[in-house]
C-alpha cells in the first residue's frame, strides 16, 4: 500500500512539474466557420490554453476554402472534409466527418505525443471514442447541451439517435465538463452520471474591441432606440415570446423596437408571423450578423433580452453584461445562474410575454437603476467569467483527468 501511495504521489508531482500539455481538441465548428456558440467557446478556450503554454491542436471541419492547416493565435488548426462532403442528410454528413477526423487524428497522434483528447459534444463523439481506443489517450469531454433538454424529452427516431450518441460519449469519457450546475443536474438525472465524473466550468467572455456604429449594421437605427436579442433561430430560444410581447405592446400603445439577429430553421416562420400580425415597426429579424456587428449592435441598444425556453448556459447574456447593458433573461436552465434579479440583470418567467413587458417597462422608467444593473453585470462578467480564469480551471481538470487515467492504468487506488 505504501508503494502504491508513493507511486501516486510521484505521478502527481511529475504532472505538476510538466511544462506543458499536448492537447488534441475536437470540435465540428471552429472560427471562421461559425454555426453557433460552440465554436466561439472552443476558440476562446483553445487560444487561452495556448497562452498558458500548452500546445493545442484543434481538429475541425473544413469547407474547401479554409486552409487544411494553419497556426492562428498560437493554436494549430487542422481542418478535414467529411468523406461524404456533399451529402445533404446532416446525420450522414456528421458520420463522414467523424471518419475523416478519426483518420486525421490518428495521423497527428503519430507525430505529436498527445496527453489528452478533449471532445466537444456528440457531434465529434465517434471520432473521440475511436481515437481513445486506438491511442490509449485519456478522453475529456465537454457536454454543451442535450437533445433531451432541447426537446423536453426524446420523441423521435432522430432525437433518440442523438441521445444515444450523447450516452456513448459520456460513457467513454474519463471526465466530463459542463457549463452550469443546471447541466450537471441534467446529466446526473438523464444519463445517471456519477457526480465525481462531472466538473462545472462556465463559458468565458472578454471585453470586445468595437469599431463602427450600429447604424452601419441596421440603417433604421439612428431614428429609434431599440432592444436587442440574438441567437440561433430555433424554438427553444423563445423568440415567440418577443413577438407576443410586441403584439401586446402595440395593443397598449407602447412603442418598443426589438432587433433580433441570428439564423436558423424558424427564421422565415417568425418573419411571416411578424408580417401577418402587422408588427413590422416593432420586431425586425435581421438574420445572420458577424461577431463584430453583434458587438456594435449590443453597444447601441438600450437593453438585451434573452427569452430562452431552454438554455444550458447563456453566453449571449454575458455578451451583453460585458458591455454593461442591462439584460433580461428567462428564469430557466443555466442562464438563471448568471443573473441575480435586480442586481446583475432581470429575470422573467419563461415564455411569459407579460412578464417580459413588465421588466422592459421597469428598466425604461427607472433609467438610473438600469444603469446600475448594467454596471453590476459588467463587473460580474469580468471577474467571474474571464477567459484567463476559465482556461486555468480547465487546465486543472485536464491535469486531474490525465493523472487519474495514469493511476487507473497502474492499478493504483
Amino acid at each position: 500500500m505504501a508503494n502504491a501511495v508513493s507511486e501516486k504521489i510521484n505521478l502527481s508531482q511529475g504532472l505538476v512539474h510538466k511544462q506543458k500539455l499536448n492537447i488534441l481538441l475536437l470540435s465540428w465548428e471552429y472560427p471562421p466557420n461559425v454555426v453557433g456558440g460552440l465554436s466561439r467557446h472552443v476558440f476562446g478556450l483553445a487560444v487561452h490554453l495556448a497562452h498558458e503554454g500548452h500546445v493545442v491542436h484543434v481538429l475541425s471541419a473544413g469547407n474547401g476554402v479554409l486552409p487544411e492547416y494553419e497556426r492562428a493565435d498560437g493554436v494549430h488548426v487542422h481542418r478535414v472534409k467529411p468523406i461524404n462532403d456533399h451529402d445533404d442528410h446532416f446525420l450522414t454528413w456528421i458520420g463522414g466527418l467523424n471518419l475523416a477526423m478519426a483518420f486525421k487524428g490518428e495521423q497527428l497522434a503519430d507525430e505529436v505525443k498527445f496527453d489528452l483528447i478533449h471532445a466537444h459534444d456528440w457531434l465529434v463523439g465517434t471520432a473521440a471514442f475511436a481515437l481513445k481506443e486506438v491511442t490509449g489517450i485519456p478522453l475529456l469531454s465537454t457536454i454543451h447541451a442535450t437533445e433531451h433538454g432541447r426537446n423536453n424529452g426524446i420523441h423521435t427516431e432522430i432525437q433518440q439517435f442523438i441521445h444515444d450518441k450523447e450516452q456513448s460519449l459520456i460513457e467513454s469519457s474519463d471526465q466530463i465538463i459542463v457549463c452550469s450546475y443546471f447541466m450537471k443536474e441534467s446529466l446526473m438525472s438523464i444519463f445517471q452520471v456519477e457526480e465525481k465524473k462531472l466538473a462545472v466550468i462556465p463559458n468565458g467572455i472578454e471585453p470586445p474591441y468595437i469599431e463602427g456604429k450600429a447604424a452601419a449594421v441596421f440603417s433604421d437605427l439612428p431614428k429609434r432606440k431599440y432592444i436587442f436579442s440574438i441567437g440561433r433561430i430555433v424554438k427553444e430560444k423563445g423568440f415567440e415570446t418577443i413577438i407576443k410581447a410586441a403584439e401586446i405592446a402595440m395593443e397598449k400603445g407602447q412603442k418598443f423596437l426589438f432587433i433580433i439577429a441570428g439564423k436558423g430553421p424558424m427564421l422565415d416562420i417568425y418573419r411571416r408571423q411578424v408580417e401577418e400580425r402587422k408588427l413590422g415597426e416593432y420586431v425586425v429579424f435581421i438574420g445572420y450578423i458577424t461577431d463584430k456587428e453583434r458587438d456594435v449592435l449590443i453597444q447601441g441598444c438600450e437593453m438585451m433580452v434573452i427569452p430562452s425556453l431552454y438554455e444550458p448556459f447563456g453566453i449571449v447574456a454575458l455578451e451583453g453584461m460585458i458591455q454593461e447593458k442591462p439584460v433580461i433573461v428567462s428564469n430557466a436552465g443555466g442562464i438563471k445562474g448568471i443573473v441575480r434579479h435586480l442586481q446583475t440583470g432581470l429575470l422573467i418567467n419563461p415564455g411569459d410575454a407579460e412578464s417580459l413587458l413588465e421588466q422592459i417597462s421597469f428598466l425604461t422608467i427607472n433609467a438610473k437603476v438600469a444603469n446600475e444593473i448594467g454596471k453590476n453585470g459588467g463587473r460580474a462578467a469580468r471577474s467571474l467569467y474571464g477567459w484567463r480564469r476559465i482556461a486555468a480551471d480547465t487546465s486543472r481538470v485536464m491535469e486531474d483527468t490525465i493523472l487519474n487515467s495514469r493511476v487507473n492504468i497502474n492499478g493504483i487506488t
